[in-house]
């Protein structure tokens, strides 16, 4: 009996040019999508990023700098001992100075008012005054008393004219009345004296 031949296998059939060619066809898809994959990865990379800085919170105030120090921290106002602790935030200068055998003066804020004029012309005077006080106790009832002081020696200076001023005589006048009026006001402590440091008519 004869053997019948079996067909060869389909491989077999297909010669090895035909399978490179088919392996070709393959491979051009599957480079397209690593290209594509490749090109969705830079994109969502990109825009990662971008929101990454922009929601990034900015350095703190104790970041290091470029050499890797930490960075200056602000400072704090130190408390001032002395006289100079004295100083309030709005206060400026301390108004309290030593003077000799224990004697303090305290500087009052310049004072400024219109006065009369014999000829209607505007005349303003401007006053600085130093209080001289037997110690720091009694600037402890100036200090709160301010603003009283301040009104009721404007007061008093807008009705001065300048004829009232002049001489001796009438700086001497005008010094007792300013003295006066700030006793009235911070009784029962007192003023001993009251210098006038500066007086300017204009």
């Amino acid at each position: 009996m004869s053997k019948k031949k079996e067909p060869p296998p389909e491989d077999a059939e297909k010669p090895e040019g035909e399978e490179g060619e088919e392996g070709a066809k393959k491979k051009p898809p599957l480079m397209i999508l690593i290209a594509a994959g490749v090109g969705a990865l830079v994109v969502l990379g990109g825009g990662g990023t971008a929101a990454f800085l922009m929601l990034s919170p900015k350095p703190d105030a104790h970041a290091k700098d470029d050499k890797g120090k930490e960075a200056a921290k602000p400072k704090k106002d130190e408390k001032k001992g002395g006289k100079e602790g004295k100083e309030g935030k709005d206060k400026g200068p301390n108004p309290i100075s030593q003077g000799p055998d224990g004697v303090v003066y305290y500087t009052l804020p310049d004072l400024v008012a219109n006065i009369q004029a014999a000829d209607g012309h505007p005349t303003y005077l401007k006053v600085k005054l130093a209080l001289e006080l037997k110690d720091e106790s009694v600037a402890e009832s100036i200090e709160p008393n301010m603003p009283r002081i301040t009104d009721m020696l404007q007061t008093f200076m807008r009705e001065l004219r300048p004829e009232d001023m002049s001489g001796s005589q009438g700086n001497y006048e005008l010094r007792m009345e300013f003295q006066r009026r700030i006793n009235l006001v911070i009784a029962p402590a007192k003023v001993n004296s009251v210098l006038i440091e500066e007086m300017l008519i204009n």
